[in-house]
């Protein structure tokens, strides 16, 4: 299962289009495809809509909605394919899958298990993946809204050293080399940087599915949604009434959103070779909901929570041993509470007004709390934040407008419409080349039976992806 986050069929189309002879273009033409349907109720994330897809239950059930959750509740009513498949004597492997740390079971149990980069510890098997999580998590924990760059250069170093053995390929070094010359002459493309930890974990994926051979695997990836969120709008830009970016800006970016949709297609090349070497294999690719554009203005700075003890004191957490951070992504920030400082500490945050408008914040089980900074363009507004109505030095509370180095802003957003191609080497599609909605909670019952495996009784019966694939 390739799980390529966020991405809509029009991507794909306009990949397609600009390289007609591609490899994608071909297995596309040869697949099962479907346009998914989230199903989620509440707001569209992709820490939502991945545990509906692998769950086959919605977010009204599993409650899984922030990185750092405790998930033990959920994982025990509804677990996740991959626990269901190992429990039935399956092979699996994981590679970079939302929610998959912490890990259930023993990690031992799979052919292989490197967990998301969200992960709080560097734990994968087999051990050699070890430190190639420890560079991953770093290079995450760095990477914001602009591109850190900023190596972790001893977890680097050692990657390096095994990087035979862990299988990445001397042409992604190369790449690797190109991109760092092609920054020198445009800084603007170390935007692509992005992409490389996920050419990197690919290498790694890979090796690990050629030694193992599991009847079941998923890779994630998040670099075409990371790309379409910030240059749908130079890629597609007829998609606007208005555009407030700028010729210059439309022209430096104009390319991003293909070219990482290229390294996708490369990968996807990669594994269609797999499967088609593998007698009985198929390639899922899927998306648990699409983009589609917003609006294209400049986006000067955002607001982030960069020293976090100044703000949490200011809402009565009178130290670390209140409260423990938890991974998220910026301009999130994501944090247990005591006990004790819950109550008070939600009666705070209602408090807080940012810009005139409520400081938006979720709150789960066991004091887990999820911030959501990230306000736009605040930088000449000082007295911007307000506690119980009064202004506060936006310094004072461990605040920071962030200069954003691309000036985009959020030019695509989730939509429910993402995608599912099926390829099966042996059962080619025998349709009209239409794209039928599908819910994306047939997706896991429908993986299930494909293994041999009964779906438990809470799953939908996958009945259009039972009728094409013929289980």
């Amino acid at each position: 299962m390739f799980e390529l986050n966020e991405v809509p069929w029009e991507i794909l189309d306009d990949y397609v289009a600009a390289r007609p002879t591609s490899v994608l273009g071909r297995v596309l033409v040869r697949s099962h495809c479907f346009t998914s349907m989230a199903a989620d109720r509440g707001h569209l994330s992709p820490w939502t809509t991945w545990p509906t897809l692998h769950r086959g239950v919605n977010d009204e059930q599993h409650m899984i909605a922030s990185f750092g959750q405790d998930r033990r509740q959920a994982d025990q009513q509804f677990p996740p394919i991959w626990s269901l498949l190992r429990a039935a004597g399956a092979s699996v492997g994981v590679c970079g899958t939302l929610h998959s740390y912490p890990a259930s079971e023993e990690l031992s149990r799979y052919a292989f298990y490197l967990p998301d980069p969200f992960a709080s510890e560097p734990v994968a098997h087999p051990p050699e993946l070890v430190e190639f999580q420890r560079f991953n998590l770093a290079m995450s924990r760095e990477s914001a809204r602009n591109v850190d760059t900023r190596i972790a250069k001893k977890d680097a170093l050692r990657v390096v050293r095994q990087s035979r053995r862990l299988g990445i390929r001397p042409r992604t070094y190369t790449a690797i080399g190109k991109q760092l010359l092609a920054e020198r002459r445009r800084p603007a493309m170390s935007n692509r940087r992005r992409t490389y930890q996920s050419v990197l974990l690919f290498d790694i994926f890979a090796r690990q599915l050629q030694r193992s051979r599991p009847q079941f695997s998923t890779f994630f990836t998040n670099h075409v949604a990371s790309a379409m969120h910030r240059y749908w709008a130079a890629h597609r830009p007829q998609d606007y009434e208005r555009l407030g970016l700028g010729q210059d800006w439309l022209a430096t970016f104009r390319d991003e959103v293909v070219w990482a949709t290229g390294q996708a297609a490369d990968m996807v090349e990669w594994l269609a070779d797999y499967v088609d070497g593998s007698p009985g294999s198929q390639l899922w690719i899927a998306s648990s909901m699409g983009q589609r554009a917003t609006m294209a203005e400049a986006l000067e700075t955002q607001l982030y929570l960069t020293q976090p003890a100044h703000f949490l004191e200011a809402m009565g957490l009178p130290g670390e041993q209140a409260w423990q951070r938890r991974p998220a992504m910026l301009p999130h920030f994501n944090l247990v509470v005591d006990d004790k400082y819950v109550e008070p500490f939600c009666d705070a945050l209602r408090t807080v007004r940012v810009g005139g408008q409520p400081l938006h914040f979720k709150r789960s089980d066991n004091g887990f709390f999820s911030l959501e900074f990230g306000q736009a363009n605040l930088h000449d507004r000082p007295d911007v934040v307000t506690i119980a109505d009064q202004a506060r030095p936006i310094t004072s509370l461990g605040l920071e407008t962030v200069e954003i180095e691309d000036r985009s802003g959020t030019t695509a957003y989730h939509v429910p419409e993402g995608i599912l191609a099926i390829y099966d080497p042996v059962r080619p599609p025998a349709g009209n080349g239409s794209r039928p909605e599908i819910s994306v909670l047939e997706v896991a019952p429908a993986a299930l039976l494909t293994l041999g495996v009964e779906p438990p009784p809470y799953m939908a019966r996958p009945s259009m992806l039972a009728e094409a694939l013929a289980i």
